[in-house]
């Protein structure tokens, strides 16, 4: 069966910001690939406060699962994404299904899911 979309977007993106000994938390996107090929996807990130970065190519092999951390540089060149307010615009080669979830250790927060669409 295929599920999926091609392109998905993810407009509330923000770290949680560092701890002393560890971050407070993470946000990462993860992109399920149940087709037969592998995934070739690219992400373009847009800022509240600079021009976008376009471009960042992942990969998720046939038939799995791949989660990215955003807190840690991602895709062939290493980006690492700034502090404060971004949104994702994923592309896909194959149908995909994303979720992009958020890990916040500050009081009373917890992990939950940041919604996304797909087109």
């Amino acid at each position: 069966m295929e599920l999926g979309k091609k392109t998905w977007v993810f407009a509330d993106g923000d770290l949680p910001p560092q701890g002393e000994v560890e971050p407070l938390g993470h946000e990462a996107l993860m992109i399920v690939n149940n087709t037969e090929e592998d995934a070739e996807i690219t992400l373009d990130l847009l800022f509240e406060d600079q021009e976008p970065k376009e471009g960042i190519k992942l990969k998720v092999k046939a038939r799995r699962v791949h989660c990215f951390r955003m807190d840690y540089p991602i895709g062939e060149e290493q980006f690492l994404i700034p502090k404060g307010q971004f949104a994702v615009i994923l592309n896909s080669s194959v149908p995909v299904v994303a979720v992009y979830g958020r890990l916040d250790r500050r009081k009373d927060m917890a992990y939950y899911p940041v919604a996304g669409f797909s087109i």
